[in-house]
């Protein structure tokens, strides 16, 4: 098919904090040389910040590099953390706070920010386009393009106006252009689509461990002005999952930002055994614990949301650098899960690749090559020390489960400072950790109460998600008769608890055989199905563009 095509210096996959980062980066460099550098940032949200999704407790290290002068450009920081609670939660009901002597000082929060990031990513993206980038939201990036030598020359956006069939809508019907670039970087967040191809093709992962996942559920409440702590931080680590066994662990977090709201979340390790599992469930009735119920008691939900986050850290960093281009960001898998915190190392990140790209552009390059110089300054970067130093965290506690892993990750940060001479591995993929069924306990999840516990799908009404029904399913099954043939027996399909917005669902038909149904109206977009399907025969790939959640400040 003949496209039309644009053609640009750089091509940015995700306006996310990585992919603006980077923009904003590679026309200061250009700026700085004289030089031009055209730059496009193509985002698959209805708009910028729409499809962002984090805690956040945010570290300002990062953008003090990229705008020392963003308290005067007006960067939405408006809270400063001011104390610290971590609770370990060991039943329903009770609970013990942990000292501060004995918290790992990757969880000191002291000068840190509680943020919405989605609105730090609009404000990213204004000044990206006050330095002349081109940005455009509700295209999603659908493939990469090769040229004849394999080497990466930009994206594909998807096509729009196709039915469920495939077929173009009459009248409707638009196919995707070409952004073709000399540098491309995939910054598309956790388990990007294309990023999992590109690390296929050419067989990034070779020297890494696997990549790890979480997947962190979160709302935004406005509770009792009384209740409310402006800058407190509360981590929990604990019930309602595993307080010393390793099958099932995870943690909680609540925020207390301005305006008399707070956040709270859950985030379950998608490594968890018991395929009865639900992380939406498990949510839901960690709220009614005193420890949260403290704060939300009173109050009103007003939004939800949810994510997968990689947490695999240095130790599954797949190869950043390909002929033509790069990943960055949580593409990459550069979250630092012992602080619980990816948006400083993603645009750290980001302007890395950024800098590569400019110096070569700026030599003459007409690109194709592979940006050898970001690697090199990824190692010599602050970035790599700080991945280096938490490169335990994560399998320490699959290893150990929560309490001796936390005890081992205290004595790693605090006493030695991430420099233990060796490097814990966990080479077992999130999806080969369930139990079968036959061998695991059933879940009796309580009802929803309808004021701190809630059901998926008036969760996901808030999420404001919506796609165009009438357009092929993004949710592809490599052999559609697995679900039922072979994940019902043995895992009475996890499918349908796993996912945080009722998209899959197991139906008994009037014969009495059951059928899976696929709700992709329902989607927001987290990927955990990719990622958890214990047969591997979920991809998600990207619907059309503008597509899945409208968060409007997560």
């Amino acid at each position: 098919m003949e496209r039309e095509y644009m053609e640009f210096d750089v091509v940015i996959v995700g306006a996310g904090p990585a992919g603006l980062s980077a923009a904003c980066r590679l026309k200061q460099k250009a700026a700085e040389a004289g030089s031009e550098i055209s730059v496009c940032v193509v985002e698959k949200g209805s708009e910028v910040g729409a499809h962002i999704l984090s805690g956040a407790v945010f570290e300002p290290r990062a953008l003090n590099e990229l705008f020392p002068d963003w308290k005067e450009l007006g960067a939405p920081l408006n809270t400063e953390v001011k104390r610290d609670d971590i609770y370990v939660l060991k039943d329903a009901g009770s609970a013990t706070k942990v000292p501060d002597l004995f918290v790992p000082k990757t969880m000191h929060n002291h000068g840190n920010y509680i943020i919405s990031l989605g609105n730090l990513c609009r404000w990213l993206a204004q000044q990206a386009e006050n330095l002349g980038v081109e940005i455009y939201p509700g295209f999603a990036a659908q493939e990469a393009l090769f040229d004849d030598n394999g080497v990466v020359r930009g994206i594909v956006t998807g096509d729009l106006g196709v039915d469920r069939e495939g077929n173009p809508k009459e009248g409707l019907y638009t196919p995707g252009m070409e952004l073709r670039a000399k540098y491309t970087l995939f910054a598309e967040g956790c388990r990007g689509h294309i990023g999992k191809q590109l690390i296929k093709r050419f067989n990034l992962d070779s020297e890494s461990d696997v990549q790890h996942y979480g997947i962190g559920l979160k709302e935004i409440w406005e509770i009792d002005p009384a209740k409310h702590e402006q800058g407190l931080v509360v981590h929990t680590a604990g019930w309602p999952l595993d307080v010393v066994a390793k099958d099932n662990t995870g943690g909680s977090f609540l925020y207390h930002l301005e305006n008399n709201q707070v956040v709270v979340g859950l985030i379950v390790d998608l490594s968890y055994a018991n395929p009865y599992l639900s992380p939406f469930d498990e949510f839901q009735r960690l709220k009614h614990h005193p420890v949260m119920k403290q704060y939300l008691e009173g109050g009103k939900r007003i939004s939800y949301g949810a994510r997968a986050i990689c947490k695999g850290g240095l130790n599954s960093l797949p190869k950043m650098v390909f002929n033509g281009g790069a990943l960055i960001g949580c593409d990459l898998g550069t979250l630092n899960f012992s602080k619980i915190k990816g948006s400083h190392t993603a645009m750290k990140s980001g302007m890395l690749a950024a800098e590569a790209v400019a110096d070569a552009l700026i030599a003459g390059s007409e690109g194709g090559d592979a940006l050898n110089t970001y690697v090199d300054a990824f190692k010599a970067s602050w970035l790599h020390e700080e991945l280096f130093a938490s490169r335990n965290f994560g399998p320490a506690l699959h290893k150990f489960g929560p309490l001796f892993g936390g005890a081992f990750n205290y004595v790693d940060q605090n006493w030695f400072g991430g420099k233990l001479p060796f490097t814990l591995h966990d080479t077992k993929p999130d999806y080969a950790c369930l139990k079968l069924a036959a061998d695991s306990k059933k879940i009796d999840y309580p009802k929803p109460d309808g004021k701190l516990s809630f059901d998926k799908l008036s969760s996901v009404f808030l999420s404001s998600t919506n796609h165009e029904e009438e357009q092929p399913c993004h949710l592809k099954l490599t052999d559609p008769s697995i679900p039922i043939a072979s994940n019902l027996p043995l895992y009475d399909e996890p499918a349908q608890r796993y996912c945080p917005a009722g998209v899959y669902e197991v139906v008994t038909q009037e014969d009495g055989n059951k059928r899976f149904q696929i709700n992709a109206q329902n989607c927001v977009h987290c990927k955990t199905c990719d990622i958890k399907d214990p047969a591997q025969n979920i991809t998600w790939v990207t619907p059309e563009g503008a597509g899945g959640p409208n968060y409007p400040n997560m």
